[in-house]
């Protein structure tokens, strides 16, 4: 055996135990170590490979040897085991990827054109072995077991068996999955392995896979960078679907965490593998048809991908926008396929390299018929069979190749190199190892020349350490490892777009750079074709986005970005798209008529400029004229007998009042104040007692006047002008003494009512203390029900006094006023609280004022005739 992670056997154990066998089982490779001893050391040590060894595809002997493993068949032949005899050897089968061969055919051309260079190990030759691993984990172990136990099938290594690997690194696999195989079994060994398009991330992980490099970068970036793409277009409702082995699985996953980070919600996510049935892909189709998502992402290989589209081209399917992952969105033979018209995805940088395509092409049939591999792509690509060697007989026809085959004229993807993306992975891998190997073997001399030394014996872990550090730039690309032995992530956004001449190709259209800062990685370089060869970028939403305005609300059991647009609540409002919650105006703003913006509420009062104000006004200072003209026209005819007879002095002092009583309601009108608020309530109910008062004192007056004409009455002389003067003062006092009581303990306030309406605020007056409005109000009730029973017990005298009834109508009028004052002031709303208390004021002011003036006013100016005594003191007569 070459390798063996155990210590050496203990002699004097080998001694006892007589004879040991180890064997190790990896698809039909079985590896037998055995030993016989006598006394206490061992005679002679025997190793011998179990199994058929597989022939390299390609190979060439070096100092120091290089292993390749690639793809480039797509299945393996399963094979029964019967476990009674030795298993058939392991046979690739199916179509081959000519995209595989050239990436294979980069790897040779990459260590000839090392072992021409006079700066990277001169004197030194690098060998090779490549293998195809049909893209199956069971040829992947075998092959990694071959590259670590070399190709001889028995030899004899004096007393253990042990020794070094047959190759110095490893470039490969091309999946994720045998390349995870091939990882945990030579990882042991300390052998490390380069690959140029294993993406998963998972292989980042040191612990599991200590020896593990690429030059391609970790799907964990590419999976950040497909987030951020669709969240940059605006599609939150999408389809998934991936590869049913590591690369997929794997990929998938950290692409759905980016996109829930991103707010990104699945519709679906499926599964599926190459090998699965017909049925299960079909499925998968099925459920591409019938979502209503219409981007679609997809974490697939090329090989997968293949038998995805061909299904779905087999029936018609709506438009769909697909997002690739960079396996098989930069794959050329995936242009075939026209329902990927527009389809976009990050691939990795295209490159240039010189040489190569005259490489690939110098190829002859002599050349191509000592390689098995090549025949059968020769065969296969011209459709014809060589004599000169062996065939596989892989859709091969009856047809003799005749020499006229001109390979210049192919269009294959191993022809293609317009595209060198992978490609150039293979290459810098390969000079990635040589770089490493360089700096063990090779040193500078003084004279500035490098010397190698071909001859020292270079370990697998001496190239993997010196591995970590390489850092060199070759054909303008920087080649370097981070600690988790990953590249920098660096990608080009690619658009497959339909070009002049109708055929589609890859158009690069943006940028991913994962080593700028987070808001300048991702850029548009470019305009988009997209599915259907629009422009317009296309919509894929669960729902629509929800205008300022409103909120979202999810739907019940389905993902976040399924929800309905629900308009924001009274008093709250969202000024941006898509809200998730309305946002509470301010106590002083109110939302505008969209909701998306919070103005300050409208300040309501009643004021001067409105039309109730200016109707309240006009009553209130037409109210006042004509008091002041009354008390004009009861002063010009203060000698006549109906302004003598009905106690002038008195009746002066109430149209006074009066008048107070008919301005003080404009201290009610207008923005309110401190002094207004002061002012308003206490004006109006001294001026309002004041009034009373006088109304009370005139009818006391009455009583005493007719108790006075009785025989041997004298009780005029106690009611006379001076008492009724202090009857007066002494009842508008005490509302004098309740108001200064009110003023000084809790004087009211201007507030502003921001509960009344919702939408406005109404700027009023507080009474500060309730138990002094009420007061007022009720001092004034009280004198007006008192007057009021007196003229009812006067209203029945003699005519000649029968002033008594226009009292007791006026105070049944402004009793009935303010009765029904009462409810109107506390249900009515704002402004029109005010507006109530107003309209009581004026209308009690008019009803005093017309039932007890008016038809005085009408003798002393209409009928002079009946202004004498004698018709004062007749029937039916004021």
């Amino acid at each position: 055996m070459r390798l063996s992670p155990a210590p050496a056997l203990d002699p004097s154990l080998a001694g006892s135990l007589g004879l040991l066998h180890l064997a190790v089982v990896a698809g039909g490779l079985s590896l037998l170590w055995s030993a016989s001893a006598s006394g206490s050391g061992l005679e002679s040590v025997r190793c011998r490979l179990q199994g058929t060894l597989r022939p390299p595809a390609f190979s060439q002997d070096g100092d120091f040897v290089i292993g390749g493993v690639f793809s480039m068949h797509y299945y393996m032949n399963t094979v029964e085991h019967s476990y009674t005899s030795l298993p058939e050897p392991l046979q690739c089968t199916g179509s081959m990827d000519s995209r595989e061969l050239r990436f294979s055919r980069a790897m040779v051309f990459a260590v000839e054109e090392i072992n021409n260079s006079s700066d990277l190990l001169p004197g030194v030759t690098l060998g090779y072995q490549v293998h195809d691993s049909c893209a199956s984990v069971p040829m992947a172990v075998k092959v990694a077991f071959q590259l670590a136990n070399g190709l001889d099938p028995m030899f004899d290594i004096g007393e253990q068996c042990s020794g070094s690997a047959s190759v110095t690194a490893i470039v490969g696999e091309s999946g994720s999955t045998p390349t995870i195989s091939m990882s945990r079994i030579i990882g042991p060994f300390g052998i490390p392995q380069v690959s140029h398009y294993s993406t998963c991330a998972c292989l980042s992980d040191k612990k599991q896979f200590p020896t593990f490099f690429r030059t391609i970068p970790s799907d964990q970036f590419q999976a950040a960078a497909l987030a951020r793409l669709i969240r940059y277009f605006g599609w939150t409702w999408i389809g998934a679907v991936r590869s049913d082995s590591d690369y997929g699985n794997n990929g998938m996953a950290a692409f759905l965490k980016a996109a829930q980070e991103q707010g990104i919600c699945v519709e679906y996510s499926e599964a599926f593998y190459r090998t699965n049935p017909l049925s299960r892909v079909q499925r998968v189709a099925d459920v591409i048809r019938s979502s209503t998502a219409r981007v679609v992402v997809a974490f697939v290989a090329s090989g997968d991908m293949r038998i995805l589209l061909k299904e779905l081209d087999r029936l018609p399917s709506p438009p769909r926008q697909w997002i690739g992952s960079e396996t098989w969105i930069t794959d050329p033979d995936m242009l075939r396929f026209s329902l990927c018209a527009g389809a976009i995805g990050f691939g990795i940088q295209r490159s240039v390299i010189p040489g190569l395509r005259d490489f690939l092409l110098d190829l002859s049939p002599q050349k191509v018929s000592s390689s098995p591999l090549l025949t059968e792509f020769w065969e296969g690509v011209f459709g014809c069979r060589l004599e000169i060697g062996t065939t596989t007989g892989v859709g091969v026809k009856e047809k003799v190749c005749d020499g006229s085959e001109d390979i210049h004229q192919l269009q294959t993807p191993y022809t293609d190199t317009s595209q060198l993306r992978v490609t150039n992975m293979v290459y810098k891998a390969v000079y990635a190892i040589a770089h490493a190997i360089h700096s063990i073997v090779c040193e500078e001399r003084a004279n500035s020349t490098v010397h190698c030394d071909k001859n020292l014996n270079v370990k697998p872990t001496q190239v993997l350490e010196r591995l970590r550090r390489v850092n060199f730039s070759r054909n303008g690309y920087q080649v370097s490892f981070d600690a988790n032995g990953d590249p920098v992530a660096t990608y080009e956004l690619v658009n497959w777009q339909i070009g002049e001449s109708g055929k589609m190709d890859f158009v690069t259209v943006g940028r991913y750079d994962a080593s700028l800062p987070p808001d300048q990685r991702f850029h548009i370089e470019r305009e988009i074709t997209w599915v259907k060869n629009s422009t317009q970028v296309p919509v894929s939403v669960c729902s629509e986005s929800c205008p300022p305005g409103t909120r979202k609300a999810a739907q019940k059991g389905k993902p976040v970005c399924c929800y309905d647009c629900i308009p924001c609540a009274e008093g709250e409002i969202s000024n941006n798209t898509d809200s998730s919650d309305c946002l509470i105006c301010p106590e002083d703003h109110w939302p505008n008529t969209e909701r998306d913006r919070c103005v300050l509420k409208p300040v309501e009062f009643l004021s001067f400029h409105e039309v109730l104000g200016i109707i309240l006004t006009t009553f209130s200072v037409g109210g006042a004229c004509l008091a002041i003209s009354t008390a004009t026209v009861f002063y010009h005819h203060r000698t006549s007998a109906i302004v003598r007879a009905n106690n002038s002095e008195l009746s002066f002092l109430l149209l006074f009042s009066l008048t107070l009583c008919f301005l003080c309601s404009l201290t009610f009108i207008g923005r309110p104040s401190e002094w207004s608020c002061m002012l308003r309530h206490t004006a109006f109910g001294i001026t309002f007692v004041l009034c009373i008062s006088c109304v009370l004192g005139k009818t006391i007056v009455v009583l005493m006047a007719f108790r006075a004409t009785l025989p041997d009455s004298n009780v005029m002389k106690w009611f006379g002008p001076p008492q009724q003067r202090l009857s007066v003062v002494s009842f508008t006092f005490v509302q004098a003494l309740i108001c200064t009581l009110w003023l000084v303990l809790s004087p009211p306030f201007p507030v502003k009512n921001l509960t009344t309406y919702k939408e406005k605020i109404i700027l009023e007056c507080d009474v500060g203390s309730a138990i002094g409005f009420w007061a007022v109000l009720g001092y004034i009730g009280l004198l007006a029900l008192l007057c009021f029973v007196l003229a009812f017990l006067a209203r029945k005298l003699p005519d000649n006094f029968n002033e008594a009834k226009f009292i007791t109508f006026s105070m049944l009028i402004f009793c009935a006023v303010w009765i029904t004052f009462i409810p109107a002031y506390v249900s009515s709303p704002g402004k029109f609280t005010v507006a109530v208390e107003i309209f009581a004021i004026i209308a009690s002011s008019f009803a005093l004022f017309f039932l007890l003036f008016v038809p005085k006013c009408f003798i002393i100016l209409f009928r002079p005739e009946k202004n004498t005594k004698k018709h004062l003191m007749g029937k039916n007569t004021l």
